[in-house]
Parts: structure tokens; C-alpha cells; sequence
């Protein structure tokens, strides 16, 4: 039965060795989600959270994997609306990792805020002088238009294709995905640039506060370039990782070359515009809300490191990495700037969110300090573990490589 259900010419392990690589992945996942169980069934004091350190852990980890999960509308906006045809190599992998990043960050949303039952009240009693209701919106939208994308790659399977109505429900969403590809692009745009504005808004925290650029503050289009480049760079990174796992070759190198050179490009722009940003905010914004930014380093040296590590090392480098096309044609180079560009995102988000609550904002405060409980590092591993899951069996019984099949038979 499982070998019928495999897409034909492409070879996969056997069912025991498959059953063996998920155990763990489900083991941890059910570890997760009885430290979600335990926040939702006793309240939010089994988190390290408090009415100071309102946000933690999972703020970090949404805000992570919705840019991480950029790689999906961007990739689609490339192939569908640029006409760049080599990405259609990875565009049903972009998919998959977008839909999986979208409702893993989703339902790690509903355990922060701790009353899923309400969550409804954001739809139906909307707060539209907040940010987070766009994100809201956008975001739910958003996931509902990947899960349609993600409809067609399920419908593709060897089995469900024996179904006429599957069969023709499938061929008529391949016709509107140009549309989807805008939409999705649309959506993502804003909501990825609604979280970057909703710190840039926070006069009460002279850190993250960001002047105004038209409407919207300068964090508000940082989030989405940054959120753009990091995007094809996990693309690479996660083809690559899940051919060392399977041990084929899923696509041809120039694929893996062109989702560098366009996250170089990307990167070029954030490195430009977040060093502008960042002498603009020392030298005007934050002297005159009477704070001198030497007092958010002064506590706690690391952030000054961890700022320079984000832009000098984890952006720069990869950018130059991208640019060179001697390197490109090396996987080694492509997956180390990969590697770069993603643990870059992950440390600005980081300094956005824990480091923003962290610091102090009033002479007399003191540096906050947050070590998160077991339940939230439980959660937060059960979308790690819920991500190699969905994908495995995407992997298995789905074609996410259609290069695959011609790479297989060299």
C-alpha cells in the first residue's frame, strides 16, 4: 500500500526506517504539547512570564518562523509574478514550509495569549487602532491561502489522482495560483511589516522607537526586507538539509545558486538601509527622548556584540558569499551563507523582542532578566518537532522536488 502512494520513479526508504526517523520527532511533539496542555489548563503561571516581562520565548519564536516562513510568498511572487521559472524546482517545498511555519507560529499564539476559546473576540471585537489586528487578519489570511496551496501538492499523489473530482479540483487550482501567488504576497507584505511597526511604535520603550517614515516607522520595512532575504536563504538551507537526510539529490545546483544571489541582493538593501536606520536612531531619535543609547549596553555588553554579529557577520558575510559566483557553484559556500542569513533574522528578532522588554526605560529600573520555564521550552519544541513531521510525510508521499525524479536517473 505505501509504495503505491509513493509518486512514481522516486525511490523512498521503507516504511520501518521511515516509522524509526518520525519516533523521536513524535515523542518530542507530545512533550510539547502537554506543556501547552498545562499552560492552557492552569494559566500562564507555568510560564517565566510576568506583568513586567509581558512577552517571551514564543513572541521570539512567531516573530522567527513567520520571517523564516517568508520564503513561501516571496518564492511564489518570484515564479508566478516574475516569471522565474528555475524556482518552480523548490516552489512546492516553499509551500510546505510556509504552511508549516504559519500555523505552528498560529497555534503557539493561541498558548501565549492563554484563552483560545476568545480568540474569536479578535475577529468579531477588532481593536483597529492596533497593529496586531492587521496581523491578525493578514496572518489568517494568509495561512487560508497557503492551505489552498498546499491542496493541489496533496491532490498530485498517485492515489488521490484515481479520483476524478480530485482529479479536475486540482487542474482548476493550478489556473488561479497567479492569483494566490498576489494575494499571499500582499498579505505577507503587510503583516510582515505591521510586526516590525508595532515596536517602532512604542515611545515607552526608547530601544525599539523608530521614526516615521510616511505612516509607518523605519522597523516596519526593515521587518520586511530582512523577512525577504532570510526567506529564499531557508529555502536553500532546508533543500539542502533534506537531501543529506534522504541521500539523493533533490535539485541542480544552479537552482540552489539562484535563491543566493537573490537573498545577496536582498541582504545588500537591509545592510544599507538598517545602517542608516541604526546611526539615524543614535545620532536624533533616541537623544531626544533623553536617553543616550551607551545606557542600553552599558548593563549588558552582549547586545552590543550581538547587534555587530547581526549585520557584520550574519548579513555581510553571506551577502559577499552570494555575490561571488565561484562560491555560488560550491555548496559548501551557498549553505554556510544560508546558515549566516538565518541565524541572523533569528538574532534580530531575538534583540527586538527579549532585549526591547529586557532593558530598562527609567533611571531608577533595573535590567530585567528571563530564563523561560520547561512548558514554554516544551511548546516551543513541539513546532520544531511538528514541522519534521508534516514535512517527512510532504517529503514521502508528495512530490516537493520535481527535479528529483531527472536527478535520480543520471
Amino acid at each position: 500500500m505505501d509504495r503505491s502512494v509513493i509518486p512514481r520513479g522516486i525511490e523512498r526508504v521503507p516504511v520501518r526506517t521511515f516509522l524509526a526517523w518520525l519516533l523521536p520527532w513524535v515523542a518530542l511533539l507530545a512533550f510539547g504539547v502537554y506543556g501547552a496542555y498545562l499552560c492552557l489548563a492552569l494559566g500562564l503561571n507555568q510560564t517565566a512570564m510576568d506583568n513586567r516581562f509581558a512577552f517571551g520565548a514564543w513572541i521570539f519564536l512567531d516573530l522567527t518562523v513567520i520571517a523564516l516562513g517568508a520564503g513561501a510568498f516571496f518564492t511564489g511572487f518570484l515564479l508566478y509574478i516574475l516569471k522565474r521559472k528555475e524556482l518552480q524546482a523548490v516552489i512546492n517545498s516553499a509551500v510546505v514550509i510556509g504552511f508549516i511555519c504559519y500555523s505552528g507560529a498560529v497555534v503557539v499564539l493561541m498558548v501565549d495569549v492563554g484563552q483560545p476559546l476568545r480568540a474569536w473576540f479578535t475577529f468579531w471585537h477588532p481593536n483597529v487602532h492596533s497593529m496586531l489586528t492587521e496581523v491578525t487578519f493578514c496572518i489568517t489570511c494568509y495561512l487560508t491561502v497557503l492551505l489552498i496551496e498546499y491542496a493541489p501538492i496533496v491532490l498530485r499523489n498517485r492515489l488521490l489522482r484515481q479520483v476524478p473530482a480530485f482529479l479536475v479540483f486540482e487542474f482548476n487550482l493550478h489556473k488561479v495560483m497567479y492569483v494566490l501567488a498576489g494575494v499571499g504576497t500582499f498579505l505577507s507584505f503587510f503583516h510582515q511589516g505591521s510586526l516590525g511597526g508595532l515596536y517602532g511604535v512604542l515611545y515607552g520603550r526608547p530601544f525599539a522607537f523608530r521614526e516615521h517614515f510616511g505612516i509607518w516607522p523605519t522597523t516596519f520595512f526593515l521587518f520586511i526586507l530582512s523577512a525577504a532575504a532570510a526567506g529564499p536563504s531557508f529555502i536553500l538551507l532546508t533543500t539542502w538539509l533534506a537531501g543529506k537526510v534522504s541521500g539523493k539529490p533533490l535539485v541542480k545546483v544552479e537552482v540552489l545558486s539562484t535563491l543566493g544571489r537573490i537573498s545577496g541582493f536582498l541582504l545588500t538593501g537591509y545592510i544599507l538601509l538598517k545602517t542608516i536606520d541604526t546611526l539615524f536612531w543614535i545620532n536624533v531619535t533616541a537623544p531626544e527622548l533623553g536617553v543616550h543609547p551607551d545606557s542600553f549596553f552599558g548593563a549588558q555588553p552582549l547586545y552590543t556584540l550581538l547587534h555587530l554579529l547581526e549585520v557584520a557577520i550574519f548579513a555581510f558575510v553571506p551577502m559577499v558569499i552570494y555575490f561571488s559566483k565561484r562560491r555560488r557553484q560550491d555548496i559548501r559556500w551557498l549553505v554556510t551563507a544560508a546558515v549566516l542569513t538565518c541565524l541572523g533574522i533569528m538574532v534580530n528578532r531575538y534583540l527586538m523582542t527579549i532585549q526591547t522588554l529586557a532593558l530598562p526605560t527609567l533611571p531608577f529600573d533595573e535590567m530585567l532578566s528571563y530564563v523561560p520555564s520547561w512548558q514554554e521550552t516544551a511548546t516551543f519544541l513541539a513546532v520544531l518537532a511538528y514541522g519534521v513531521i508534516v514535512y517527512s510525510l510532504s517529503f514521502r508521499y508528495f512530490t516537493l522536488f520535481p527535479q528529483e525524479r531527472e536527478l535520480q536517473q543520471r
